[in-house]
């Protein structure tokens, strides 16, 4: 065989066995990727952990290996509707402030038949987070999972571009609206704009007075659709886990942080300083209105979250033992490590989520504080018992959702008699075991149990907050009939 045949007949043939190789090494890796528990096996052959591979973590402190998720249920019948226009919605403030948001612009999208874009998170508030969508939440489960309600896209067609301005009408719904303004007023202007955009959202839905199938799809939304990012769930699992591992565990919501102390004007227990540093605070937001807050005045009336000091008093009162493990799901406290030392003498099993994970597990969440609020809201919903401080979007967010999952054992303060007694008791007025007394005497019946949602038409904001008492999605919640309700609650 002349030689140059040789060659080319050599080189055909090693050609042939490069292609052959990487077949075989790409159907492998796609059976592999396709089957989580396959590559876990395989990983660990390469000395890998299965966590790394899939996730890039890995190491001591880092997610465990986990088994393979279940199988998706099958997808819900796509609801077919006429799509009177896209309603684009812009989320104003905390991550739970934004959650209920999301569930109310679903349900007016579901309402007026709409097609929603996926919602814009607050990228301008306190917290600065940059986060989007899809860092937070599964986009696809959420889209996929509420397909038989609405359609939702990823975003606004191009043919609506924002240079055209008659495309696009930007306005902000008017607060604890019902179902008859969403009709009458937002429905008639998508005759003129095809895109309109919320760029508030927050309580722009009514609590009460809504058809029983509104309210039970807030409820969905709220409950099964806005599911966190795999990381987040993985992540918030592990911390879960960890917390069982050693015991009973409470959930304390320490809401003294800069920025609500600065927004409320709560100043007990700070120096003249750090009160002079909240006001300053107070005063570079405008969209922060009140400016001048007399601090005493308002703690007494019960509208300041308890101090560290004052909740170490109130957690012995209600009973809690020493050796009791105390989750702080917060921030970070105003002032520091210095203010939780009476708290952490009183209970030294006191915990938050930086000492129980290695900082390579938290450093991708870092920085992005609503990602952090989803982990506290994981183990808030998971703890034995969950205390809030103050009665904010988390707090009541979290409150609703222990009661949808059985009515888990949420002890809600009434600060206003708190600090009554707190004040007779630093003065030796009360005697600790009478202030313990009253102190549970106050509290028996504030443990989350059911109940019907308080109404006030006239002052919604006084109402009690639907989302932290969603009756109409409840079981065992009986003669809570409401105009506008189409059945009462079996």
């Amino acid at each position: 065989m002349p030689r140059a045949r040789r060659r080319s007949w050599f080189v055909a043939v090693c050609g042939g066995i490069v292609v052959w190789t990487c077949l075989v090494h790409l159907l492998t890796f796609g059976r592999l990727w396709r089957n989580p528990s396959a590559a876990a096996a395989a990983a660990s052959s390469w000395g890998w952990s299965s966590t790394r591979l899939l996730f890039g973590f890995g190491g001591d402190g880092g997610l465990q290996d986990f088994s393979p998720r279940s199988p998706d249920p099958p997808l819900p019948p796509l609801r077919n509707y006429k799509s009177n226009g896209y309603l684009k919605v812009s989320c104003n403030g905390g991550l739970n402030q934004m959650r209920s948001a999301i569930c109310d612009m679903v349900t007016v999208a579901r309402f007026l038949n709409l097609t929603l874009v996926i919602p814009e998170l607050d990228k301008t508030s306190f917290w600065a987070d940059q986060s989007n969508f899809g860092d937070i939440f599964d986009v696809r489960h959420f889209i996929d999972s509420l397909r038989d309600e609405v359609h939702i896209t990823k975003r606004i067609p191009k043919r609506f571009s924002q240079k055209v301005s008659h495309n696009i009408r930007m306005m902000p719904p008017v607060s604890w609206s019902d179902e008859k303004y969403y009709l009458q007023q937002i429905l008639p202007l998508f005759n003129e704009s095809k895109v309109i955009h919320f760029n508030k959202t927050d309580a722009r839905l009514a609590n009460n007075g809504l058809s029983m199938e509104l309210q039970k799809l807030r409820c969905r939304v709220n409950f099964h659709a806005l599911k966190f990012t795999p990381e987040i769930e993985a992540l918030g699992n592990k911390l879960i886990q960890v917390l069982r591992g050693r015991g009973y565990f409470v959930a304390l919501h320490l809401r003294y942080e800069m920025d609500m102390l600065a927004f409320s004007g709560c100043t007990h227990g700070c120096s003249q300083e750090e009160a002079e540093e909240l006001k300053r605070m107070r005063y570079a937001y405008p969209w922060w209105r009140e400016k001048e807050i007399d601090s005493e005045a308002k703690r007494l009336q019960g509208l300041c979250p308890l101090t560290p000091e004052e909740m170490s008093l109130v957690l012995k009162a209600l009973g809690f033992a020493k050796d009791t493990q105390i989750y702080i799901a917060a921030g970070g406290t105003y002032g520091g490590e210095k203010r939780l030392k009476v708290l952490q003498a009183a209970f030294p099993k006191l915990v938050r989520k930086e000492m129980l994970l290695a900082p390579e597990a938290l450093r991708q969440f870092q920085n992005h504080s609503s990602q952090m609020a989803a982990l506290d809201y994981m183990v808030s919903v998971a703890s034995d018992v969950f205390i809030p401080t103050y009665d904010g979007n988390m707090a009541k967010v979290v409150e609703g959702h222990r009661r949808y999952l059985g009515f888990r054992k949420s002890i809600l303060l009434d600060r206003k008699k708190l600090v009554e007694l707190l004040d007779l008791h630093k003065n030796n007025t009360l005697s600790w075991d009478e202030f313990a007394s009253l102190v549970q005497k106050v509290h028996d019946r504030s443990i989350g149990q059911p109940a019907c949602r308080r109404v006030m038409a006239s002052k919604p904001k006084e109402e009690d907050y639907f989302y932290a008492n969603p009756y109409e999605c409840l079981v065992n919640v009986t003669g809570c009939n409401k105009p506008g309700n189409l059945s009462s609650i079996r």
